[in-house]
């Protein structure tokens, strides 16, 4: 924009072109001649027309947009060119054109992309406000509210008043517009990708600067946006900028293939055009050939290329349904590579983009890929939200006063415009918004009630909490996914169903751990603030933490120590097992009884008995590991029951998520129903989960269901189970 403006009274002449990066030179549609941008120069100093005729230099601008809209008004793109041209009289390019044809440069590719006359009007005065005397009220008067909000939109910050801020903070105001108005990031790109095609007149560390906003920033917006068409081009140049080196490889290659004289697309193309003529399924057929970008992520992927890796096959058709016969015929009529096989118009990407995704195998080995689609599908998928025309136009009930009605958004614009208000800084936002668009592909959760959750991928359980439920999410203490518990670690998948189970207590914290496994900027900024809004307690987490690290390690130490050192099985045995209360009969009377540690029988459990050191009698449940190692090591078997005696003694393991007071409401609930703790064991807390294990003394059997049910009901607690018995060598 105005970087590239300078002024001057009396233009002298023309300097010769000035090459930039070389763009590749295989067209990817039908494309029109090439737009001689100092021709059009000349006629923008000759000034405006008559007002009864366009002027002659927006007549490829009206040739393009009357092949999307023939019945277009272009009554305000004459108005608006006029306005242009007639206030950026006397601005040059730095590549010596008038200043004038950089907006119509713009407008022109929006128009080719299907832009309706709003954009396009927006378009030709985007810098106006910025570069020239005109203001945004001028704007409003002359071409209203909506032609003033898109050029106000993409309106750049000074940095006389920002300072070093005025990059980020400008691209934070586009975004908040582009909330409003997704037109506005149309214009930018379109911008973006003007300036791009012209940058080789720019100084080289300037070139790199604004190719790496470009890759960091604009190409990801693209993609989202869905404007493939323009996407692909900024690949290219900023490839051509960034990586000179391996962008020349790349276009060798592209130029050795295009010299071959057989060319395998062309065939299976040909293959593919009589399949479908013999199918009676009207259909058109073309060779899409890839962008350099594309080339060079084809060739580390696989290697040495083939013919058939320089481009792939595009089918359209009329109606939904012929995609599916287009691909039914070619997998009966010709070899499919089954794994290539995804459909995306069943479930479209998040950028609306549709099609089938297929490839099928020629008799040499090689791999042709094949895009199905409509023609209509065709258009989103090269132009995106600009070819959905205007999305926003006002109602007859919307307010008369300017205030613009905030339209229903894509899920990841809605994601950064909230986390952006929470941005501390310019400098945080930027790095933030980086990071956040490097995280390229997006997957859909589903909620239980039937709502959905947009996600970028990678996402966790802890970033599903704070897309759901904002700052609330600090009360979440675990998840469950696919109707199985999870840590809130857990990765999500793309159509994976996420219940997020949320504490009662209105003080909950969330833990620093949770920082380690949020990938959103929403949940990250959360968890900051409230860590830097609650410092005794993040300093206290912090202790935690570095007790239960210093903990979990002095047990493994043990473990290790205590798994080297000789033990005899009566050692063992003996370490296992815990006094009965009288309610087992044996067949040795006067033996003590014990019941085994390792499992914890109680009635109605099937047991065995096995005799000890010291004549006594230790009793196990039947299916326990320890059976068979005690008949391996030829224990004597002793015959054991149930008697009348109705106490008992069980061991039991709750695992429940981390929260305050969990403890003393468990033990509270244990003791309702009438259980004895005769011990119990806490582990160190792990990813927010923690593992409880208490023997209770009952005084009657009957009561283990009902005391395993309130303690289930304890909030947090997700899961009691019995003391599993001991696995075969565990």
């Amino acid at each position: 924009m105005s970087a590239e403006a300078t002024n001057s009274v009396t233009p002298g002449p023309m300097p010769g072109a000035v090459s930039g990066p070389v763009t590749p030179t295989a067209p990817r549609r039908k494309a029109r001649p090439r737009i001689d941008l100092r021709r059009l120069g000349r006629a923008a100093l000759l000034g405006p027309a008559a007002r009864d005729r366009l002027p002659d230099a927006i007549s490829h601008v009206v040739d393009a947009h009357r092949a999307h809209h023939p019945d277009a008004d272009l009554e305000p793109l004459r108005r608006a060119y006029v306005l242009a041209e007639s206030s950026h009289r006397g601005q040059m390019r730095k590549s010596g054109e008038p200043y004038i044809t950089h907006p119509l440069a713009v407008t022109l590719i929006l128009a080719e992309l299907g832009a309706e006359t709003t954009t396009l009007t927006a378009s030709l005065l985007h810098d106006t406000v910025e570069d020239t005397d005109v203001t945004l009220d001028q704007v409003g008067e002359q071409f209203g509210e909506e032609v003033r909000y898109l050029v106000d939109g993409v309106t750049k910050l000074e940095k006389v008043d920002y300072g070093a801020a005025a990059e980020p903070e400008t691209f934070r105001k586009m975004l908040v517009a582009t909330g409003n108005d997704v037109r506005v990031m149309s214009i930018k790109l379109a911008d973006r990708l003007h300036n791009m095609r012209t940058l080789g007149v720019m100084r080289p560390e300037k070139q790199v600067r604004i190719a790496k906003v470009t890759h960091d920033v604009l190409i990801p917006l693209a993609e989202r946006l869905g404007v493939q068409a323009l996407k692909t081009e900024l690949e290219d140049l900023v490839f051509a900028i960034l990586r000179p080196e391996e962008y020349e490889h790349t276009r060798e290659l592209i130029v050795r293939n295009a010299a071959r004289a057989d060319d395998p697309l062309a065939e299976v193309a040909d293959e593919v055009r009589t399949v479908l003529r013999e199918a009676d399924i009207p259909a058109e057929v073309l060779i899409r050939p890839r962008h350099f970008v594309s080339v060079h992520r084809v060739s580390r992927k696989r290697g040495r290329l083939r013919g058939s890796d320089f481009g792939r096959l595009l089918v359209l058709v009329n109606e939904d349904a012929d995609c599916y016969g287009v691909l039914g015929e070619l997998h009966t009529c010709m070899t499919p590579v089954v794994s290539e096989f995804k459909d995306f118009i069943a479930v479209p990407k998040f950028n609306l983009y549709q099609s089938l995704h297929t490839a099928v195998a020629r008799e040499d080995g090689q791999v042709v890929e094949v895009l199905i689609r409509t023609h209509q599908m065709h258009k989103v998928a090269e132009a995106g939200v600009v070819a959905l025309g205007n999305p926003y136009a006002p109602a007859s009930d919307d307010p008369a006063d300017g205030e613009r009605v905030d339209p229903t958004r894509p899920g990841w614009l809605s994601r950064l415009l909230d986390w952006q208000e929470a941005a501390p800084d310019p400098d945080h936002f930027w790095s933030t918004l980086r990071e956040d668009l490097a995280q390229d592909r997006e997957i859909t959760v589903f909620r239980p009630d039937g709502g959905t959750l947009g996600l970028p991928e990678g996402a966790t359980c802890v970033d599903a909490a704070y897309a759901q439920y904002g700052e609330d999410a600090h009360a979440c203490i675990g998840a469950r996914v696919n109707g199985r518990l999870a840590t809130l670690s857990t990765v999500l998948k793309d159509g994976d169903t996420v219940q997020l189970l949320m504490g009662q207590d209105p003080a909950s914290e969330p833990s620093r751990e949770w920082l380690e496994h949020a990938h959103t900027p929403a949940a990250r900024i959360a968890i900051q603030r409230w860590l830097a809004a609650h410092p005794a307690q993040a300093e206290a987490q912090r202790t935690e933490a570095r007790e239960n690290r210093q903990s979990e390690g002095n047990r493994q130490s043990e473990e290790r120590a205590a798994a080297a050192r000789p033990t005899s099985a009566d050692a063992s045995e003996q370490a296992a097992v815990r006094p009965a209360t009288g309610n087992v009969l044996t067949d040795r009377p006067g033996a003590t009884v014990r019941l085994a540690g390792c499992c914890t029988p109680v009635r109605p459990d099937e047991i065995t008995g096995f005799a000890v050191r010291g004549g006594a009698v230790t009793v196990h449940r039947a299916e326990c590991a320890a059976v068979a190692r005690m008949k391996d090591g030829g224990r004597t078997e002793v015959g054991v029951c149930w008697g009348e005696a109705t106490e008992c003694r069980v061991t039991l393991v709750a695992e429940s998520f981390v929260r305050p007071h969990l403890l003393a409401d468990l033990t509270e609930a244990m003791a309702l129903q009438g259980a004895e703790i005769v011990s119990a064991t806490v582990e160190p807390p792990t990813q927010q989960q923690v593992r409880h294990t208490y023997t209770v003394q009952l005084p009657d059997a009957a009561h283990l269901p009902a005391l395993m049910r309130a303690m289930r009901n304890v909030a947090g607690v997700y899961d009691v189970t019995r003391a599993q018995p001991q696995t075969q060598g565990g």
